[in-house]
């Protein structure tokens, strides 16, 4: 096995085990080598095309899987390369479906690396994975509990007419329109063995991060209390920009688990706006973060990291296999109905999904999905959706 380091050979052995849905010994018997000699002692070579270790290059996707480096592309995927060969950034300074080289060739759909699986596994005579889906999450962000029950958004409230909504929300939460808790507690009961997680923000409220609810008042302990009634578990949702700045990361590290359940460690992690590229996750790592929700393109649904399954983050900087475990946000609400974003009809949503979600489970993936509770509104179709999407998993 073609290694110069330690940190390089434990990142090629993982990303063949994992190639083969952790069969550590089955991958025994791929070597990744140019030299003949020492190709002779395995079942299948992978040969190098020599860019692992000494620079980066984008993937020939188009090339056949026998002609391929599988583990550099999958390492390419699965690290986030791309976006240190290209700096375009969209408004929020994230890297876009639409400056992918997945985007731009229309591949965002198909997870690539999973395909290499199924190569592999074919190819040494292994069963493939049974068409199962491994976890489903129905995970939700909580960037608001309330539209009117603060001094800005219930002028806002007034301004457009709305006094009544204001009013019915500041005499009781549960009349606020992004209140939809309840309502969302009911809906995921429906599916009994998915996991929910809810994502608490710990921000200061101030530009993107606004409004911030009081984690120390009354209407967050009502919900708190109502999610962990239902079963929900609770991970951490940094600010807009918690990951890039010094007090955001002092943040991090005093706002862990015991501020949510009263359980030792940090929960899951989340990124707001989904703004989480690499230096982002190098500091995630260094915090403590086991486990992050938060790849995948706002702008477009689909499989970002070209793998339906949860994989270990690599350090492309390093080429280092870190503890973190990246969790593939399969879709997102906002991106399906967003005019700026997908701008899918409600039909176009649900079979665009359907699609999503054979894929994950044709794979023995984990399927993610993100609906936020103050996106279940009149003004979108999401209230009907989600149900019908539930329906379907089920």
């Amino acid at each position: 096995m073609n290694g110069r380091s330690y940190p390089m050979t434990e990142m090629i052995n993982y990303i063949l085990t994992f190639l083969l849905y952790g069969n550590e010994d089955a991958a025994k018997f791929i070597g990744y080598t140019s030299d003949p000699e020492e190709a002779k002692h395995y079942k299948y070579v992978i040969t190098p095309n020599g860019h692992l270790g000494k620079d980066l290059v984008l993937p020939e996707l188009d090339k056949p899987l026998k002609d391929t480096d599988l583990v550099y592309n999958t390492f390419f995927f699965i690290s986030c390369t791309e976006e240190l060969l290209n700096p375009q950034r969209d408004e929020h300074g994230r890297f876009a479906a639409r400056y992918s080289i997945l985007g731009q060739h229309n591949r965002l759909q198909i997870p690539l690396i999973d395909e290499y699986s199924r190569f592999l596994m074919k190819t040494l005579d292994l069963d493939l994975p049974k068409p199962e889906f491994s976890t489903i999450y129905l995970t939700h962000d909580i960037d608001t509990i309330d539209n009117y029950r603060h001094l800005r958004g219930a002028i806002g409230g007034l301004l457009r007419g709305e006094a009544k909504e204001v009013r019915r929300s500041w005499f009781d939460i549960h009349k606020d329109p992004a209140y939809t808790f309840p309502w969302l507690i009911e809906q995921d009961h429906a599916l009994p063995r998915a996991k929910v997680l809810y994502f608490v923000k710990h921000t200061n409220g101030r530009g993107y991060d606004y409004p911030q609810y009081n984690l120390q008042g009354k209407d967050w302990r009502l919900t708190r209390d109502l999610l962990l009634h239902s079963g929900a578990s609770f991970g951490i949702h940094s600010s807009y920009d918690g990951l890039t700045s010094e007090a955001g990361q002092a943040a991090q590290q005093s706002n862990s688990a015991n501020d949510l359940t009263g359980e030792a460690g940090l929960p899951p992690h989340r990124s707001h706006y989904l703004r989480c590229g690499v230096n982002d996750l190098q500091k995630i790592v260094e915090l403590g973060f086991t486990d992050d929700f938060s790849i995948a393109f706002a702008d477009e649904a689909g499989f970002r990291l070209q793998t339906t399954r949860p994989v270990r983050w690599i350090n492309p900087l390093t080429y280092s296999l870190s503890p973190l475990t990246l969790h593939p946000l399969t879709v997102m609400d906002v991106t399906l109905n967003n005019k700026q974003y997908m701008n899918l009809t409600e039909d176009e949503a649900y079979f665009f999904c359907q699609r999503l979600f054979d894929k994950v489970k044709q794979n023995q993936g984990e399927l993610v999905l993100l609906w936020h509770n103050n996106n279940i509104t009149p003004r979108t179709y999401h209230r009907s959706l989600y149900p019908k999407l539930l329906s379907l998993l089920s």
